[in-house]
């Protein structure tokens, strides 16, 4: 819906009308988003995070989508959504205090509809579905949706997440950040297919988005949401992108991708093509821009202060919350740890 020159393009199948005023705030939080980004980068490489994933490239397919939720629906994320969690009103401080070690995810998902950050490759995917049928049963007008990458496709857990979807016709959207790495393996390592397609094997259908194109991030997923809500079941978007840095920080891409590549993606910047549709169509003028780059600064200042402000939490703290119950083994660990800690006092 919006070329990487900023030239809108209709589509006979999606349409999106958004006034000026949406558009400047679809604008502002894709430069703010990639704002914490990068600061969360820079304090990693100063030893203040210990590690980060960054969504360089993919601010347009996190930020489309999440403005596409309502209030209602829940989101599943993997551990490199923070366009989404942004979206969703979580403080991006709170991130940072997972990848520095000073909490267990920092946000109550209830408040937010956003669950916390998912490590293990994949298991959010059955989580999502569980929910979604959950909201079925509540005969409930909310839908779920839930992120994963290209690599995860080839998990057991999201294959079987799409089994039950399907049979059971969940309110679940899954969407795919296709970045074309999972960490050094390429696609084409992952499927002889494209990946949407894999969708109608299982029994509902999928699509291909222009991950970088937000107008149409967010046409699509507002659709696929909609079509949740009302009965008709799953759909799977692939929404096609590039991850425009490393995989985390503790990765060095140099290895095993060509500098010509991320070179061509740079050219279908998601926060390029929306500010020339603006200057074009005179939606914003320069001091707008100047504005926002301001408040992007200020952001960064903000974040910055804030996590190194943050406390380092007891050293046994680390066992609350594991369980809602008393454990055994649990209080087993925790009392062993208590006596290795003991052998450095004094």
């Amino acid at each position: 819906m919006l070329t990487p020159e900023g030239e809108r393009v209709e589509h006979p199948d999606y349409d999106i009308d958004l006034t000026p005023e949406e558009i400047r705030g679809l604008y502002r939080d894709l430069v703010l988003v990639r704002r914490i980004d990068l600061e969360a980068v820079a304090l990693q490489r100063q030893g203040e995070l210990g590690i980060w994933a960054s969504l360089l490239g993919q601010e347009a397919a996190q930020i489309g989508s999440g403005r596409a939720l309502t209030e209602a629906d829940m989101a599943f994320p993997t551990y490199r959504e923070h366009g989404v969690a942004w979206c969703r009103g979580v403080d991006p401080v709170n991130l940072l205090g997972l990848f520095r070690g000073v909490n267990h995810g920092g946000w109550d998902p209830a408040e937010h509809n956003f669950h916390l950050y998912t490590i293990v490759i994949g298991s959010q995917n059955l989580h999502a579905v569980g929910y979604a049928m959950g909201i079925q049963r509540d005969s409930a007008e909310a839908a779920t949706i839930v992120y994963f990458g290209d690599g995860a496709t080839s998990q057991g857990d999201v294959n079987e997440s799409f089994i039950w979807a399907s049979v059971f016709n969940a309110p679940v959207v899954f969407f795919c950040q296709n970045n074309q790495w999972a960490i050094s393996e390429p696609l084409e390592k992952q499927s002889r297919i494209p990946l949407y397609r894999r969708a109608s094997g299982f029994g509902f259908p999928g699509v291909r988005v222009d991950g970088n194109d937000v107008f149409a991030c967010l046409a699509v997923t507002r659709k696929a949401l909609a079509d949740a809500r009302s009965g008709q079941g799953p759909m799977f978007i692939e929404a096609f992108t590039y991850r425009m840095g490393a995989h985390t920080t503790s990765d060095d891409p140099t290895r095993y991708r060509v500098a010509a590549e991320l070179e061509a993606w740079k050219l279908k910047d998601p926060i390029e093509r929306v500010r020339s549709y603006m200057f074009k169509n005179q939606i914003a003028d320069q001091e707008f821009f100047d504005a926002i780059d301001a408040e992007a600064d200020e952001l960064g200042r903000d974040v910055r202060k804030r996590c190194l402000a943050l406390p380092d939490p007891e050293p046994l703290a680390i066992f609350d919350h594991v369980y809602a119950e008393p454990h055994r083994l649990m209080d087993e660990e925790r009392a062993q740890f208590a006596a290795y800690l003991e052998g450095f006092e004094g």
